[in-house]
């Protein structure tokens, strides 16, 4: 599986229900030429896109499943729930040597 199919099941968000003076307000902001302010966070800065690469594994279908279980609670990418999980499996082991990805309950 590659990082690219990891985001096929993008969820879309509610859109915001607003009251009728919120609307109007917005309204007269764009008659007098104002710009809403945008709730939208920013995306990946295409200046920094060079830190990351794209890279092909392979996963169980449980693990998927777990995957898009994380991602979809977490609201968070599944590629940024991968890098979390190697960076703390990565720091644990720099505390203490023994720590190993191999035990008895691996899926």
């Amino acid at each position: 599986m590659s990082l690219t199919d990891l985001k096929r099941k993008k969820l879309k968000p509610k859109p915001k229900s607003i009251s009728a003076d919120e609307f109007i307000s917005d309204a007269d902001n764009y008659a007098m030429g104002n710009k809403a302010q945008s709730l939208i966070k920013p995306g990946l800065n295409k200046t920094n896109s060079s830190l990351y690469r794209h890279a092909t594994f392979t996963l169980t279908e449980h693990s998927i499943s777990q995957l898009d279980t994380l991602a979809m609670n977490n609201k968070l990418a599944k590629s940024k729930i991968l890098r979390l999980l190697i960076d703390d499996f990565y720091h644990k082991q720099l505390l203490d040597p023994s720590v190993s990805l191999i035990d008895d309950n691996s899926h």
